[in-house]
């Protein structure tokens, strides 16, 4: 069980350094693309305003990814902060089905379920 804590340790850790190194190379990708937001209020303003061109789907982020687009790449990064603790869950899941634990097995398996359904019923919305 050691062995999966430090697995879970090193997986928390990581998946925050990615995804805020990922937020911050998309944060000065959008700015080299866009100086004026550095410069004009008025178009901080326009990228910060509600309804703003933001990716809204997975396939927007990738297409967003592809073409450069700075505000892809952040809401890559957002994507990969909301998976992490989805990951730890997995992980621990699987460590307690290794232990051969059933109680922690079929909590984890639970909240692994209604982690995953709400992302659906949130998706269908």
């Amino acid at each position: 069980m050691k062995r999966i804590e430090l697995l879970i340790s090193w997986l928390l850790l990581g998946g925050v350094a990615i995804s805020m190194t990922t937020v911050l190379l998309g944060l000065l990708l959008m700015f080299v693309h866009h100086p004026d937001y550095l410069q004009s209020a008025a178009d901080l303003e326009r990228l910060t305003a509600p309804g703003a061109a933001v990716p809204n789907t997975l396939g927007d982020v990738g297409r967003g990814i592809l073409a450069g687009r700075g505000q892809a790449v952040v809401a890559l990064g957002l994507l990969l902060l909301i998976a992490t603790p989805i990951l730890r869950v997995a992980v621990s899941l699987l460590g307690f089905a290794l232990q051969r634990d059933r109680a922690y097995s079929v909590i984890s398996a639970v909240v692994l379920v209604v982690l995953l359904v709400s992302f659906l019923l949130g998706k269908a919305s």
